[in-house]
Order: structure tokens, then sequence, then C-alpha cells
């Protein structure tokens, strides 16, 4: 694979960009402020984890219901830009908010967090879906991967500064308390989102598209229907999707439950954050290779490989019990997360119609985001029945199975029609 084009590296460098809301906001400094305020306000520790879990829930159901006719509209020539920069700034500006609400209002800081979530989800609906705006079809598994190593790697500089400023706060070497230093780390996440998605803004087009009609959102509609209509036509594309759905639920849930897992089990917060932070270290290069695993021995199997270690993860969560038990889980997280994740995108790509990708990523997201919402909840309710966190995130051992199955059943070769084809 040669060089980068300017659109390719636009392109990567916004998961470079949307990085810092990634680390800082759902994984490591917010979970933990959050924890803290819920602690002040009197909740036990299981029941903020569990109310955490639902808040994540409830936040990607509210885009996922939107996410399929906005990919529709977003075919048409023009939009799909305008929805990419809606959602940006939505995100960006109650990341703002969650530095200036009080440290006290447990409430108002999961509402806010909550809208970032809208945010950055309805964003990476229409990043995901520039993929085939910006490279070939042969070239989509690198670049895709390359773009969760530059996210990785973009990750740690805010990381870096936000751990800083807490560590230093903690040690009364800068005059801050804990929580103003926090309350930096996201104004920090906010700014660096802004700043570095510009490449992306400036430089990247909407390649495919259908042109414009009279109204749109009515058309949007009925192309919608007409591809539920056709949906068994489109069966190694949706068959997929099934089984992305259950395998990345867990994914996402072991990402955005880690923190309050760790803290759950006992691990300092400052010991939770150096482990995040060589996480992001580790899963950069693993990323890349996983890219170009997947160009020698195909997607499909690098991305049952990724589903088996995950298998492995929740497995060995069931024993966790010290802080090196959770350095080696973080360290076989690091291992696939980037890679199973930029597969399952390059993977989609080169399957959906280019004429209807963003109808299509829409689809992708949806899927998604509801496996979003199944996983934290799973994980909630039995760390709440059992009163083991432990069991909680064994439970989510179910869903990587039920993914790797049907994955095993995905066709490896069959011709996707265009809706063009569809409408004959």
């Amino acid at each position: 694979m040669g060089p980068l084009s300017k659109q390719e590296k636009s392109w990567v460098f916004y998961d470079w960009a949307n990085s810092a809301y990634s680390i800082l906001i759902t994984t490591a400094i917010f979970p933990l402020y959050f924890k803290a305020a819920a602690k002040q306000a009197g909740l036990a520790a299981s029941t903020s984890t569990a109310y955490w879990g639902y808040a994540n829930s409830f936040a990607t159901l509210l885009i996922s219901l939107c996410a399929p006719i906005l990919g529709t509209i977003a075919d048409f020539k023009g939009f799909k830009k305008r929805f990419f920069t809606f959602f940006l700034a939505l995100g960006i500006i109650f990341t703002l908010l969650l530095a200036v609400v009080p440290s006290n209002q447990w409430l108002i800081l999961l509402i806010c967090y909550m809208v970032t979530v809208i945010g950055f989800g309805g964003t990476n609906i229409f990043y995901d879906a520039f993929l085939v705006d910006v490279t070939t079809e042969d070239r989509m598994n690198q670049v895709s991967s390359k773009g969760f190593a530059m996210g990785y790697i973009g990750s740690t500089i805010p990381f870096i500064i936000g751990i800083a400023l807490i560590l230093l706060s903690q040690q009364g070497i800068l005059p801050l308390t804990v929580t103003v230093a926090s309350q930096f780390a996201f104004a920090i996440t906010a700014l660096w989102w802004g700043l570095f998605t510009i490449p992306m803004l400036k430089n990247v087009k909407q390649v495919y598209y259908k042109e414009r009609v009279p109204n749109p959102v009515a058309t949007g509609f009925r192309q919608l229907v007409h591809t539920f209509k056709k949906i068994r036509l489109y069966r190694p594309l949706f068959l997929f999707l099934f089984a992305y759905f259950f395998y990345i639920d867990g994914v996402n849930t072991i990402i955005t439950m880690s923190t309050t897992y760790g803290s759950d089990i006992g691990i300092s917060s400052t010991t939770l954050l150096i482990i995040l932070f060589a996480t992001q270290v580790v899963a950069a290069p693993f990323s890349v290779l996983y890219g170009k695993l997947a160009d020698r021995f195909k997607g499909k199997k690098m991305l049952i490989v990724g589903i088996f270690v995950y298998i492995v993860i929740c497995i060995y969560a069931y024993f966790l019990k010290t802080a090196l038990d959770f350095w080696i889980l973080a360290m076989l997280v690091a291992s696939s997360q980037g890679g199973i994740q930029a597969l399952s995108r390059s993977y989609f790509a080169k399957l959906v119609p280019k004429d209807s990708v963003n109808e299509f990523f829409g689809f992708y997201s949806i899927f998604y985001k509801f496996a979003s919402i199944l996983g934290p909840s799973l994980m909630g309710v039995t760390s709440q029945i059992t009163g083991n966190t432990n069991s909680g995130v064994f439970s989510l051992v179910i869903l990587f199975i039920i993914g790797g199955v049907l994955l095993f059943k995905v066709p490896e070769k069959e011709p996707i029609p265009t809706s063009n084809s569809l409408s004959h």
C-alpha cells in the first residue's frame, strides 16, 4: 500500500480528533469523575455503575432511532457533510458543558454526558460512511485500520495532559482541586476534538451520492421502505450486521464499563489511568497489524480471531482479583480492540452498494448503537443481581459466541445489488 492521499489523511485524522473524547470522556476521566459525584450524593458503587450503563443505553437508543433515515437522506447530494457538522457541534458544545456543571450535580452531569454520546455517535455515522468516498476498496482495510491507530496515538496526548493535571493537583504541585483539574481535561477534550476535525471538514467531500429531489425526507422514507422490501437481496450484508450487533455489543460494553469495573474491584484511580494509557499505546500497532493481516488472510478470518480473544477476556474477567489481573486483561483488550472495530468498518464498506452507502451505514450505525444498549444493561442487571461486577463482565461472553457463530455463516463472496438495479 502506497502513501495516503490528502483525502485519506484528512479522514484518518478525524480518528485522531475524536479519540480524545473516546478516552477521556467515555472511558477514563469522566467515568471516575461521575463515580465520585455519585458517591458524594450517597449512591452505592453498584448502583452508580448501573446508572452509568443505563445512561449509555438510553443515549444510544435515541441516536439509533434516527440513524437509518438520516443515512438515507444523506445519500442525497450535499446532506452528508451537513449532518456530520451538526452532530459534531452538538458533541463539542456539551463536552464543554461538562467542564462547567457543578461537580455535585451528578444527574445533570449524566444528562450532559448522554447528549455528548448522541453527538459523538451521530458524527460517526457519517464519518464511517465517508470511507468509501476517500479511498478504493483494495485500500479500505489498511486505511480504516490506520484511522484507529491514529486515534490511539492521538488520544495519548490529551490523555497525558489530563492525567498530569489531576496527579499534579493531587500532589499539591498545581494550585487546583482534582475537580477543577478534571474540568480542565473536559475543556481540552472539546477543543482537541474541534481543532483536529478541520482537515476533515476542509478536504473530505461526498463522492457517491444521488441527485437531490424536492422532498428528500419523504423520498428517504420511501427508499428505506423499499430497501426493507428487498432485504433478501442483501442477505450477506444483513447477516453480517446481525453478527456485528452481538460481538460489537460486547466490545463496546467492555470499553464503556472498564473504568467503573476497575473502580468497583478496588483498583485506584491513578492505576486505572496508567493502565488505560498503556492500553492506548499498545492498541495502535495492533490495529495496523490487523489491517495488514486482513489483506493477507481476509477480513472475516481476522474478525473471528478478534472475537475469540474477547471470549478469553470475558472468561478471564470472571476470575479477576488483583491489579495485575486487570493489567493482563487490558493488554488482551489492546491486542484486538482497534483491529476488530477497524475491520468491521472496512468489511461492511466493501459489502454496501456505493450509491446507497449512507443509507446502509445508517443501518450499520443502528446495529452499532443498539448493540450499545443490550451489553451495558446486561452487565448492569447482572452486577446488581449478583452483587459482583465480575459476573457482569462474564455475562458478555454469550454476545461474542452468538456474534462469532453468525459471522461464520456470512458468505465469503456474493454480489451485492445496487439500489438502481433493485428499482427495475
